[in-house]
């Protein structure tokens, strides 16, 4: 059996047991050791704000129409940071013993198979929390990185940091994705990294990655563009993150651009976009917004950086930073049994969180 967290209705999440299929020939099974919890994506379906709730996704055309929801209640296992212990192989490609970073969903058992499920074995050297990041969570702000180098250098990427390295950077939003495109911008070589939040505690967080911040309710545009001059009429940033599913977060990430510069954006926005006034900064500066996300990479590079080799990148980046990452990021260790009630008040504002982990044996994690 696995326990999974279920979403049974807006602010209404339990618990469920599940029967776990039988091993098949060629498949493993892994026992559960952390869970990362994406406060942004899983909440929209806890709230009820996911687009897909309310909308019929069309994937052949790429659009949203009026018609059957393409999800409904109860939502099972969502969450993409796993990291599991195989328990039990029936193949080769993994041995008993080993951890793997995986996106199966709050669950306390999976039943995988090579063939359909994609996992990355975690080298002895990585600490077993970190993990949460390597199957997708860091592949995602690395795949922003990889837009802005090819935006620069089109087909010729050859590094990660090829769109940060030597260039002022900023990036709008200290929440997880934020912060880990800040160190990654930061490994990458960039001349300056700038992060930008509304919260001291998340700016406190950024200043120890090694980040220079900007208070959000400031308007660190004027300030950043006193600071980064290019030439006459040349100032900002030469690269935005945007990290934030706000609409004045992406207004706020246009204004920190120099003339002609590119935003990447990495947030998922579920309401509507009228604060972004696309008269102003995105019109009269000739601005470019990308949006990132990691299903696809480039135009003309899925062939050199596939997700194998943005997880690769990721684990790079937590062998070099992990600590602080572990440290500083990582706010919450949260029982499976204690999930439901962590969940639903962190929708209703009542709990806050940077990076929560679900997992069994929280005393053993030191919380």
């Amino acid at each position: 059996m696995t326990e999974v967290l279920s979403i049974e209705a807006p602010g209404e999440v339990r618990l469920i047991e599940e029967k776990l299929p039988d091993l098949p020939e060629g498949g493993f099974m892994v026992a559960t050791t952390h869970s990362g919890v994406s406060a942004g994506t899983e909440l929209t379906y806890v709230k009820g704000t996911n687009p897909y709730l309310g909308a019929s996704w069309d994937p052949a055309l790429g659009l949203f129409r009026d018609g059957e929801p393409s999800v409904s209640y109860p939502v099972r296992g969502i969450g993409y940071m796993q990291v599991g212990l195989v328990v039990e192989t029936r193949t080769r490609a993994v041995r008993e013993g080993s951890l793997v970073a995986m996106c199966y969903g709050h669950r306390t058992a999976y039943v995988a198979d090579p063939m359909t499920d994609r996992f990355v074995e975690l080298p002895d050297d990585l600490d077993p929390i970190l993990g949460i990041y390597v199957a997708h969570m860091g592949p995602i702000c690395a795949n922003g990185l990889l837009h802005a180098a090819h935006d620069l250098h089109g087909p010729a990427v050859r590094h990660l940091g090829d769109g940060v390295r030597g260039r002022r950077v900023a990036v709008v939003g200290a929440g997880v994705v934020g912060l880990l495109t800040a160190c990654f911008a930061l490994s990458g070589g960039a001349a300056e990294v700038v992060v930008v939040d509304e919260t001291p505690e998340r700016l406190e967080i950024a200043a120890a990655l090694g980040a220079d911040t900007m208070a959000a309710d400031e308007d660190p545009a004027v300030d950043l563009k006193r600071r980064w001059r290019h030439g006459p009429g040349d100032r900002g940033a030469d690269v935005v993150f945007q990290c934030r599913g706000q609409t004045r977060a992406l207004a706020l990430g246009l204004r920190l651009l120099r003339p002609q510069g590119t935003l990447v954006d990495l947030a998922f926005y579920t309401e509507g976009a009228q604060e972004v006034r696309l008269g102003e900064e995105f019109h009269h500066n000739g601005l470019t917004v990308r949006c990132a996300q990691i299903g696809r990479v480039p135009r003309g590079l899925a062939h050199a950086w596939d997700r194998e080799r943005l997880s690769h990148e990721t684990i790079g980046l937590l062998r070099e930073r992990g600590r602080l990452l572990r440290e500083r990021v990582i706010t919450d260790l949260v029982g499976f049994a204690d999930a439901p009630d962590f969940l639903t008040g962190l929708a209703a504002r009542r709990l806050q969180t940077v990076q929560a982990v679900l997992c069994d044996h929280v005393e053993d994690e030191g919380g």
